[in-house]
């Protein structure tokens, strides 16, 4: 089979980034030829997959996507494929892997009417509907259920072309770093006393993740709690704007950016709590890989696995309707003094080794070939 993907920008650390080469080399793993076309591509070109670079042109994101999106229609059309997989929402697809969270939804719960008659909103807009009509073709790979409610709620999708899948979290690898001694390892090269408290971030786009909701709730702490607790930051965004507002509030010296990093795993071993107070996430596999860890999480009820934590019992979810600041800071000190964490570390470990939060990419690569050959058949018998 010959697979072409669709993505606009390609960079190393992004999660659908990371996603998207797991499937991709899922595909090839069963045998496929995979053809990448994407506007940019940051970092080493990953063997076996042939990337088209089609550079970008216009002045504004939307009108790139537009233009992208027209000139790799005219490449597919030159070139025979079997499905084509898109990571961005465009027209054109067969099968779109859904890692945002609604945009119509979005800009309605969070921009005022206006922006619905910009460029921007109607070219954006355009794209999703391609995608999520009643009439479109295209099957959507859904990472929650949460989010699937949205988009039908908008546009009346069937049920038939959802396929909700499960996490993809490398269990083995997490757990065979989860070891007292990395635990001591990390602490000990993070300057931190053995009864500090590590609260841990894994993330990029740091507004949206909220990480300025978790350092003015680390700020808000009582004095000894505060001097006992550090906040640490894994992924690649705007530090300097977070560092500065740490720096006002007092606890410059507790806020620590690492940037983005392939040692995950080692950093989950040395931290109590995993805090994932984002203003909008489709899923947050942060979520999943902390309680494959055993790390109890606190999370805002809109992150699409946070009923993961729910279910788990290993921490809590930050309500959002809406969300207010004061109620993270209460809970944080609350879970920061509960004597229940050993409880939570344990019942994280436990569901984690009774729920499948491990086989996307294998589903994945069961559903591209499955979705290629409905469209063979359709195709002969037309």
């Amino acid at each position: 089979m010959k697979l072409a993907i669709c993505l606009f920008n390609y960079f190393p650390y992004g999660g659908l980034e990371r996603n998207f080469l797991k499937i991709s080399r899922e595909c090839l793993a069963r045998g496929h030829a995979v053809d990448v076309y994407t506007m940019r591509w940051e970092g080493k070109k990953a063997e076996g997959i042939s990337v088209r670079e089609l550079a970008p042109r216009g002045m504004s994101n939307h009108r790139q996507a537009a233009v992208f999106a027209k000139d790799v229609a005219g490449r597919l059309a030159e070139e025979q494929h079997d499905l084509v997989l898109g990571f961005n929402r465009m027209p054109g697809l067969d099968l779109y892997y859904a890692a945002d969270v609604c945009y119509v939804a979005r800009i309605e719960r969070q921009r005022p009417w206006l922006a619905r008659l910009t460029p921007r909103y109607r070219t954006f807009a355009a794209f999703e509907r391609a995608v999520f009509a009643p009439e479109s073709p295209t099957h959507i790979i859904m990472l929650s259920e949460q989010e699937k409610d949205i988009y039908q709620s908008i546009y009346g999708t069937p049920d038939h072309r959802f396929h909700v899948v499960p996490p993809g979290v490398n269990r083995e690898h997490i757990r065979s770093c989860s070891k007292p001694a990395n635990r001591e390892k990390i602490r000990t090269q993070l300057g931190l006393a053995r009864q500090d408290n590590l609260l841990l971030m894994i993330g990029s786009h740091f507004h949206t993740k909220g990480v300025d909701r978790s350092i003015i709730a680390l700020a808000a702490l009582p004095p000894a709690l505060k001097e006992a607790t550090y906040l640490v930051v894994i992924g690649k965004g705007k530090e300097k704007v977070y560092q500065q507002l740490a720096g006002r509030l007092g606890i410059g010296e507790h806020v620590r950016f690492l940037g983005a990093r392939e040692d995950v795993p080692l950093l989950l071993a040395g931290a109590d709590f995993v805090l994932q107070p984002s203003r909008t996430e489709n899923t947050g596999n942060a979520i999943v890989e902390a309680l494959v860890a055993g790390v109890p999480v606190m999370a805002t009820e809109t992150c699409g696995y946070a009923v993961h934590v729910e279910r788990a019992r290993a921490g809590s979810s930050i309500p959002c309707s809406p969300f207010r600041q004061d109620t993270m800071n209460t809970m944080l000190r609350e879970m920061l003094l509960s004597g229940e964490r050993t409880r939570w570390q344990q019942q994280a470990l436990d569901y984690a080794d009774a729920t499948d939060l491990y086989n996307r990419f294998q589903v994945i690569g069961d559903l591209i070939e499955a979705i290629a050959a409905r469209k063979r058949g359709m195709a002969q018998g037309s």
